[in-house]
């Protein structure tokens, strides 16, 4: 098993950059489920065909998809090693996050502890019992 190499900082900046505008982001799901021509992509999109072409291109350079020619036409497809190398960057923020919200929790709950309303205690009886 080949070990992924963590993305560069130049690698990540430009994922997060074509992954910032919703048309692009909507590139990216509709070539996940398939391969498709980017004149096909075009026709779903109210913009000029170069318009389309140059966010595959944003794309592309990114490494979220990858872009073969076919003929006259050109297809696109995601790639899907990038997308989880871009996951995998994710769920480490995620896993710093939560680290440092459960650290917080942490003196939260001790500062709580030691204090006279301490979360400790019975809840409050309701009426009648």
């Amino acid at each position: 098993m080949v070990a992924q190499r963590e993305l560069s900082d130049e690698q990540i900046d430009r994922v997060f950059q074509a992954l910032a505008a919703s048309t692009r982001r909507d590139i990216l799901r509709r070539t996940i489920e398939g391969e498709l021509s980017v004149s096909v992509l075009a026709r779903d999109y109210d913009m000029s065909f170069a318009a389309v072409q140059k966010h595959v291109s944003v794309l592309e350079a990114a490494g979220l998809i990858i872009k073969r020619a076919e003929g006259r036409e050109r297809l696109v497809r995601a790639d899907p090693a990038m997308i989880a190398r871009a996951r995998a960057l994710l769920a480490r923020y995620e896993d710093l996050w939560r680290a440092r919200i459960s650290r917080l929790d942490d003196l939260l709950a001790e500062a709580s502890g030691s204090s006279p309303t301490s979360t400790t205690t019975d809840p409050p009886k309701k009426q009648g019992e």
